[in-house]
């Protein structure tokens, strides 16, 4: 029996890739770069067997606070520093960060007492907001954390939250034509778009074959002042 077992763990596994960093602007001046966490495994650990969600560099940080917590004697693995400097043009300092991220995921999913921590999971697998991740691990929310795992990609706990609590008068920025937003990606190496919405209006900068050297302007974009990206 005891051979089975181990023969059954020897063949589960837990991939885990970091990559697909991007540059979100959400006006003028304030700015925040994610990571896309690519998640696929046979680990019965785990309630669904692939999927992909994005966080940003603070959340990593709320997550490591959350598991040292419950740690133990267990030292955990150490995230990549904090850089006032960090730059997205900067490719190397994008591609170590994502294999800091990467390297500091596959050693807590490699570690069975943090696997039962249901916060992982939903960091991991679902779309939640820190703080709903806490409410929903607390039994605080209208959904269970199989349900926000099975189901936050198809809008199920959007509605589940709409019916808690609707505020009609509540406009985004872009939709009022008022704000500017960009969506900036950067794939392997190279950023492979950068988009404004201003007033209605959509300007786009397309990266050529030259990758981060060489971007062509499309459409005219307000000159700004570039803001340092928030973690």
């Amino acid at each position: 029996m005891e051979t089975m077992l181990d023969n059954l763990s020897d063949n589960e596994f837990i991939s885990i890739c970091v990559g697909d960093a991007r540059l979100h602007r959400a006006d003028l001046w304030q700015t925040h770069i994610d990571y896309e966490i690519c998640l696929h495994t046979n680990s019965m650990c785990f309630r669904k067997k692939t999927s992909c969600v994005r966080r940003r560099y603070s959340e990593f940080v709320w997550l490591r606070h959350c598991l040292e917590q419950n740690a133990l004697i267990i030292v955990l693995p150490k995230l990549p520093p904090r850089n006032p400097f960090f730059r997205m043009r900067n490719t190397e300092q994008v591609m170590q960060r994502m294999k800091g991220l990467q390297e500091f995921l596959e050693s807590v999913v490699q570690t069975p007492l943090f696997l039962s921590d249901s916060r992982l999971h939903l960091f991991l697998q679902s779309d939640l907001s820190t703080a709903k991740i806490d409410a929903c691990a607390c039994g605080k929310t209208r959904y269970t954390v199989a349900e926000a795992i099975q189901r936050s990609s198809c809008g199920y706990i959007s509605r589940l939250e709409d019916k808690a609590s609707c505020d009609s008068d509540c406009e985004s920025s872009s939709s009022s034509g008022l704000g500017l937003s960009m969506d900036t990606s950067v794939r392997g190496f190279g950023v492979t778009l950068v988009q404004y919405r201003s007033g209605g209006q959509t300007c786009k900068l397309k990266a050529d074959e030259g990758g981060l050297g060489s971007l062509k302007k499309t459409a005219a974009v307000p000159t700004t002042t570039p803001a340092t990206p928030l973690d």
